[in-house]
């Protein structure tokens, strides 16, 4: 077939380094090095925002954050954006999806809002834990395992250690197998999502793969003595307590319980790993791997402890906005790594392209194709990650801005009149500081540089403005 299926396997809160065929020697995910070894591997692909909604709203836009408005967690999608499945299912496809989505509020029962997104099939939990509205994950596990159910539901055992047999990310791999071997339209290409919770917090993971990992033996955390005196100041308040102070920071941890977190999150993304395997291990006998290009992904990183820093927020480290992906085609795209930077933005108008559907005007990211075959292909040389007080608000609000163009990382902590917090700034010589350590903001011999970059942003700014409406006229 010339028009191919496509599985679309995103995690929640991979960093790019938890991912062996990225360097990492300390963590097994062995059938995603397969995939990688067989496919194209990007090792520079950011995010557009460091937490879930506005990073996944791109993902489904095709659009910047500031473009498609859904700024923060807690936010509803705007009625008027164009999902790229809708489009997809408008040109033939058959489209799918289990797991998380994330394009709006979901809390006290409420359901996020569900636009005309063109999945037939519609498999959805927000998160794995009670308090998931419509949780079809929950639903599953009743009939499965209804014991397990009870347990979980009275607190005896918790949802994230369940045995792997009645885990959240199993069921993922079962519902998207079920969709391979008999849930897929006859005569229709595909378009499958495995939106996996995992490696989110909370940190922890059947006791078969937690046992696998030596907290002791896992590599240091990444920081420098006296680091955060010389970054913006929310970071040390971050550090004392994540999420604007309303879960636990760096500081409440000891340093047993630190490397507890990064065993089990590298345990959690073992476990995805398996189930990746039996994925495609079903692709493979349904005798689809040759007609399905398969991509992996993450919506955003984890800060895992590196910078004296928990979770998420106002970070723009690359443990925090650079991702895993991995696109494979057999006997398509010849296995290679690019070094270019990519974005999410770039993924909506690929998938349409490779599926020979027409592009959408609003979109503003560039298609991979070229990239894939291993074309000279001309690519812009920067990447954008806008954050907006997206995580839980900040009193003031936090509003930042990263640039990454060269060997440079530049992030603009924006004062008046977007906050009234103090202007200031990182930047980092990736080349020299590849673990972003040193912030050269207030240093006088970088001046130069940062002013240079400051004026690329700004016209970086202007170049992802939303100017899609066709002018009709010239007046």
């Amino acid at each position: 077939m010339t028009t191919p299926n496509v599985l679309l396997i995103c995690t929640d809160q991979q960093r790019f380094d938890a991912l062996g065929a990225s360097g990492n020697p300390h963590i097994a995910t062995p059938n995603l090095d397969r995939l990688a070894a067989e496919g194209v591997l990007f090792e520079n692909c950011y995010v557009q925002n460091p937490v879930c909604a506005p990073s996944r709203a791109t993902l489904m836009t095709g659009r910047y954050v500031s473009t498609h408005g859904l700024h923060a967690n807690g936010v509803d999608i705007d009625p008027g954006e164009e999902m790229f499945t809708k489009l997809l299912a408008g040109g033939g496809y058959d489209c799918g999806l289990v797991g998380k989505f994330h394009l709006g509020a979901c809390f006290a029962g409420r359901s996020e809002p569900r636009l005309d997104d063109g999945f037939r099939v519609f498999r959805w939990a927000h998160d794995p834990y009670p308090g998931s509205s419509e949780n079809a994950y929950h639903r599953w596990l009743r009939a499965a395992h209804p014991d397990l159910y009870a347990q979980a539901r009275a607190g005896s055992v918790g949802w994230d250690s369940l045995p792997t047999e009645a885990h959240y990310s199993r069921w993922i791999g079962d519902e998207t197998i079920e969709f391979l071997r008999a849930g897929r339209q006859d005569g229709k290409p595909f378009f499958f999502v495995a939106n996996f919770f995992d490696p989110h917090h909370g940190f922890g993971a059947p006791p078969e793969y937690r046992e696998r990992y030596d907290a002791a033996a896992l590599p240091p955390r990444v920081g420098a003595e006296g680091e955060l005196a010389s970054k913006p100041a929310v970071f040390t308040d971050a550090s004392k307590g994540s999420y604007a102070g309303h879960a636990r920071g760096f500081a409440d941890y000891t340093d047993d319980e630190l490397d507890e977190v990064r065993a089990a999150y590298y345990a959690m993304v073992t476990l995805v790993d398996d189930e990746v395997g039996r994925i495609l291990d079903a692709l493979e006998a349904e005798g689809l791997a040759e007609d399905t290009v398969v991509v992996f992904t993450s919506d955003h990183g984890e800060m895992l402890g590196d910078h004296q820093l928990m979770l998420k927020g106002p970070f723009h480290y690359d443990c925090a906005v650079r991702v895993p992906l991995i696109v494979r085609w057999p006997g398509r795209f010849a296995p290679a790594r690019r070094t270019e930077l990519v974005q999410w933005v770039d993924l909506a108008p690929t998938f349409l392209d490779l599926a020979g559907v027409a592009p959408s005007p609003r979109h503003q990211g560039a298609s991979l194709r070229g990239l894939l075959i291993g074309e000279d292909t001309a690519w812009r040389d920067w990447a954008l990650c806008q954050y907006r007080d997206s995580g839980h608000a900040y009193d003031p609000p936090v509003h930042a801005t990263m640039l990454r163009h060269d060997r440079w990382k530049l992030v603009v902590h924006h004062g008046a009149p977007a906050s009234r917090r103090e202007r200031t700034g990182e930047l980092y010589d990736l080349e020299s500081d590849p673990d972003e350590l040193v912030n050269r903001w207030a240093d006088p011999g970088h001046r130069d540089v940062r002013v240079e970059l400051q004026e690329l942003l700004i016209d970086v700014l202007v170049g992802v403005e939303d100017r899609s409406r066709p002018r009709l006229a010239h007046w």
